[in-house]
């Protein structure tokens, strides 16, 4: 080993020492009270991609922002603000992590980590999504935050995911709907549960509820004694979902009253039979 070699693991081996000790103090007397004005913007990011490395990305996003405070305008900077909204994202603090995703494309909207804070910020909705209880602005947000990564970065690393993540969120707004109408459904509401049902075949026909959604639509119809527009849903659902249990269920609903599974009379699904099946959009 050369002697500049030498002198160089050993630089790093007391910059390493030094900062660990930073970083006991932080526990000891709290994060703020640590000098961090000696220490140059690299130092004080490679002491933040040690507490990543460590698991602690709370403290980890606090160097990285103290590298925004200190060093504002260098390259440093820069990096130091996408890594806080990934550490944010790692600990959890989805409104952090969003913050400054949406900073660093305010400020570097042309660098090529703009398409990875696009992505984080879309995480910071989507990752909060995984219930169908919660409050469904989520799911637009997140939504809409994904469609801009598809759209703006396509050919990004991020687009790929983002399409799947797209069509998940898009499946967890038609959950919720389909949730809704057999709320109501089973409480003998039968017109407001056709509401959600017809939503879901209407605005989310490519999610995996359509079948459900369909033979609740039988189900409802029948209830009402609206017979037409129960066979129509089931000739739909013949036509598009036959391997379905749904179908199997619908038939024996319909078949059992004696009615055929055929589009019937002029209603919306009557409609949409004729668009979707038989091609006539006029």
């Amino acid at each position: 080993m050369t002697g500049g070699s030498r002198a160089k693991v050993i630089g790093g081996i007391l910059l390493a020492v030094l900062l660990a000790g930073c970083g006991d103090e932080a526990e000891r007397a709290g994060r703020g009270s640590i000098p961090l004005e000696g220490f140059t913007a690299e130092q004080i990011f490679e002491r933040g991609e040690f507490e990543m490395e460590r698991s602690q990305p709370d403290t980890a996003a606090f160097y990285f922002s103290e590298i925004e405070r200190l060093y504002p305008y260098s390259e440093w900077a820069k990096r130091g603000v996408i890594m806080q909204a990934f550490s944010y994202h790692r600990a959890r603090d989805f409104e952090n992590s969003r913050a400054a995703a949406q900073r660093f494309l305010d400020f570097y909207p042309a660098d090529e980590d703009a398409a990875y804070a696009q992505y984080l910020l879309a995480l910071s909705y989507y990752d909060q999504i995984d219930d169908v209880g919660r409050d469904q602005g989520l799911t637009f947000q997140a939504l809409q935050a994904l469609r801009t990564v598809i759209e703006v970065y396509p050919d990004s690393e991020y687009a790929t995911s983002a399409v799947l993540k797209f069509d998940l969120a898009f499946d967890h707004l038609a959950g919720k709907e389909m949730e809704i109408g057999r709320y109501y459904l089973r409480r003998s509401h039968p017109t407001a549960a056709i509401n959600r049902f017809r939503v879901v075949v209407q605005d989310f026909q490519t999610t995996s509820h359509t079948a459900e959604a369909l033979h609740r639509l039988v189900e409802a119809y029948l209830l009402l004694g609206l017979t037409q527009e129960a066979q129509t849903a089931g000739a739909i659902l013949g036509h598009n979902f036959r391997s379905t249990t749904w179908y199997d269920d619908s038939f024996k609903l319909l078949t059992g009253r004696g009615l055929e599974l055929e589009a019937a009379g002029d209603s919306w699904l009557a409609q949409i039979y004729r668009q979707t099946i038989q091609g006539q959009w006029l």
